[in-house]
């Protein structure tokens, strides 16, 4: 009988050491996840955005499923986007919302996707030297596009919406911007049709853009090339009553059939770089600095939501 109380008092110390062990356990663990997540947090404070991506990864590995799991991948698409690795950024929105779908803040990762992606073709040259993005192939344009267009079609009420369809706008501009580029180039080929159906494209499929008036300068000049006058004089009457002030129409209404010619003037930064950064169009029509005021100087992404 003594013998069967003394096992069992042995069985019920170790049955307490044990249980100790675990709590113990599970108390450092969750100490640790505490101070990684501290550790990011306060890296993304003093805007060490490498530091941040470093203790968030760390996080995400050994806590998977733990209290700041969910938020460290919110936190990293941030830390992505502001250390200017956009790509990553993309890729991490995209895993938390296939992983996350319907979370309750969702709407940022559908959000900080498209950003980037607008962000994208940032590069050091273009900050430095002013060079054209309308030149450049649009398929960025288009997908960054195409990303807010849907953050907007799922998330209309969100309170990142307003911006995401300012930025929708200035894409759209910039796509607008980039037929009137390829009429420019096809003019300096004296592909004068081809040069023509670009202006109208702009005309037709980007109402409201403000290319819209060199789309009809540039159809204008193409039908006057092609000896299309009665076409040309449909154009400027178009010109003439939604745009009277465009510089290529002269003080009695008429057109300057000089004017795109007038544009070819190289300044000081394309002679010495033999044309490689030359900030102003060779020949064509460009009046953004009429018409167009909207740009996006410096992009802030809103921190992550809790």
């Amino acid at each position: 009988m003594r013998a069967h109380l003394k096992f069992i008092l042995i069985s019920t110390l170790l049955l307490g050491s044990t249980l100790t062990g675990c709590a113990s356990n599970t108390d450092k663990q969750k100490s640790t996840e505490q101070q990684l997540y501290e550790r990011a947090q306060s890296a993304l404070n003093s805007k060490n955005w490498q530091s941040a991506v470093g203790s968030l990864e760390l996080l995400e590995e050994n806590f998977p499923f733990g209290t700041f799991g969910e938020q460290a991948q919110l936190e990293l698409i941030y830390a992505h986007y502001q250390s200017g690795d956009y790509d990553l950024s993309i890729a991490t929105a995209d895993r938390f919302i296939r992983l996350h779908p319907q979370h309750r803040n969702a709407d940022y990762a559908y959000y900080m996707r498209g950003l980037a992606s607008f962000n994208k073709e940032s590069s050091l040259v273009s900050s430095i030297f002013g060079t054209d993005n309308t030149s450049r192939d649009p398929g960025a344009a288009i997908n960054a596009f195409n990303m807010l267009a849907e953050f907007t079609n799922r998330f209309p009420s969100s309170e990142y919406a307003t911006d995401a369809q300012l930025r929708m706008v200035y894409l759209r501009n910039l796509l607008a911007r980039g037929e009137i580029g390829t009429a420019n180039y096809y003019f300096s080929r004296k592909a004068y049709l081809a040069a023509g159906a670009r202006g109208r494209a702009v005309v037709e499929n980007y109402q409201g853009s403000p290319a819209v008036p060199d789309g009809l300068a540039v159809m204008i000049q193409a039908y006057h090339m092609m000896n299309k006058d009665d076409l040309a004089k449909n154009a400027i009457k178009v010109l003439q009553e939604n745009y009277p002030d465009y510089p290529a129409l002269n003080a009695d209404g008429t057109f300057n059939y000089n004017y795109a010619g007038n544009l070819d003037r190289r300044n000081w930064v394309s002679y010495l770089t033999l044309g490689l950064f030359n900030k102003q169009q060779t020949i064509g029509f460009d009046t953004r600095k009429q018409y167009n005021k909207m740009h996006f100087e410096e992009t802030k992404a809103p921190r992550t939501p809790k």
